[in-house]
């Protein structure tokens, strides 16, 4: 069966992108795993399926309708299937301005298993495409802890919509080569998580490492770096507000805490290929 698909990533978080906007696709986990394969497939840190909220059954695109015209159906790199990706959306959200019929000049809202996420666009002083969304409160949970072989953290659960355990390091080489995911409480992430470790690199100013659950360690994690800042903004007692860097091996974030409990995601987006492919 062949499909069209569109190739893009945020600061170096790839994905592959399936145009469904009928929702005559129903992708299967090989078939995810063959599509972000980097040798045997496209490649890429997951599978964004564009879809319209009122062509699927999905329970949080049913909830949307109305509200967003567009759900974005994100699955893992290992098949699964996730809440929703912070990299991702931005991706999707210049999908929809440059192939659908998204209106860059007006907010875009777009459904997730996350809940609708809002995305703004604009321009860096460079001229450089800019995407802000709206990433929902975060929830801030108990401490726990995180292990690479015989070193140990405590980590702070936090959820951005997925799970997020984040731990801060004296470099961010203590994680080691992240090729197997990080030990954890099972109790606490019955359903895994993704691990960030980090490292202060100024005043306001944070580098982390990422191990992405059902996708390994990635070049970049938005969600991952939402949930870096509110546990740095937390430590810092920062005022509401106060703008955060994140740096990762993929790129930049700028990340703001609000005053009204909403997390700002600014970075960029880029779409790199198209075709087609065959499942």
């Amino acid at each position: 069966m062949d499909i069209s698909f569109v190739k893009g990533h945020g600061t170096e978080n790839d994905f592959v992108l399936i145009p469904d906007a009928n929702g005559k696709l129903d992708l299967t986990a090989e078939q995810v795993v063959r599509l972000c394969d980097r040798r045997a497939g496209i490649g890429g840190d997951g599978v964004i399926r564009v879809v319209r909220t009122d062509a699927t059954d999905d329970p949080a695109a049913v909830e949307s309708r109305g509200t967003a015209r567009w759900f974005m159906d994100y699955r893992n790199s290992d098949g699964s299937v996730s809440e929703m990706c912070g990299n991702g959306i931005r991706v999707l959200g210049l999908y929809l301005v440059t192939h659908a019929d998204a209106d860059p000049r007006e907010p875009l809202k777009i459904a997730t298993r996350a809940g609708i996420k809002v995305l703004t666009f604009g321009r860096a002083d460079d001229g450089e495409l800019r995407i802000t969304v709206d990433m929902g409160n975060p929830q801030v949970f108990e401490e726990t802890k995180v292990s690479v072989g015989d070193r140990s953290w405590p980590a702070t659960k936090i959820s951005m919509g997925n799970p997020h355990a984040v731990a801060f390091v004296e470099s961010l080489e203590d994680a080691g080569n992240l090729y197997a995911e990080p030990e954890f409480d099972r109790s606490v992430f019955p359903d895994g998580v993704n691990v960030e470790f980090v490292v202060r690199a100024g005043d306001k100013h944070l580098s982390m490492r990422v191990h992405e659950r059902g996708s390994g360690e990635t070049r970049s994690c938005g969600t991952g770096a939402c949930a870096v800042m509110v546990a740095a903004a937390i430590a810092d007692e920062a005022e509401r507000g106060t703008s955060y860097r994140v740096d990762l091996p993929g790129g930049t974030l700028d990340i703001v805490w609000t005053d009204d409990d909403r997390i700002l995601m600014t970075g960029p987006a880029v779409l790199v290929a198209e075709g087609f492919t065959s499942l």
